[in-house]
């Protein structure tokens, strides 16, 4: 098994941080998957989805502090924090590309905050996860 000095130091740290964000959007897919069937087969009203979306940015968000701070095993906050702030940058990046109306305000800031904090807090969990 590596340390944590071996992970730091060489290139396998990206791997750690690719893992986590790839858990996060495998996470966030199934859920919307799950979201689009409720949403089609039942009388769910379509006015959640900007609620939901924002619920599984932050869950997803979580997930992947927690799955880097628990390869890590140290400065889980940190970590955390930057797959936040890789993550957050992926979705504003697909909203740019596919949203047609889509700016960066308040609104978007905002939740890329939330989901910095939330990364970090995955982080800090990720590290105390025996």
């Amino acid at each position: 098994m590596k340390s944590n000095k071996n992970i730091e130091k060489s290139g396998s740290i990206i791997w750690v941080y690719v893992k986590a964000i790839l858990a996060a959007c495998i996470f966030a897919l199934l859920i919307f998957i799950i979201m689009a069937l409720l949403i089609t087969y039942t009388n769910i009203s379509e006015t959640i989805i900007p609620m939901m979306a924002s619920i599984v940015m932050v869950i997803s968000t979580l997930i992947s502090g927690m799955v880097v701070g628990a390869k890590t095993k140290r400065k889980g906050w940190l970590h955390g924090a930057l797959v936040g702030v890789v993550y957050v940058l992926l979705i504003i990046f697909m909203n740019w590309v596919f949203v047609k109306d889509f700016s960066i305000g308040s609104p978007a800031l905002l939740k890329s905050l939330i989901g910095i904090i939330a990364g970090g807090i995955g982080g800090m969990i990720g590290v105390n996860l025996k």
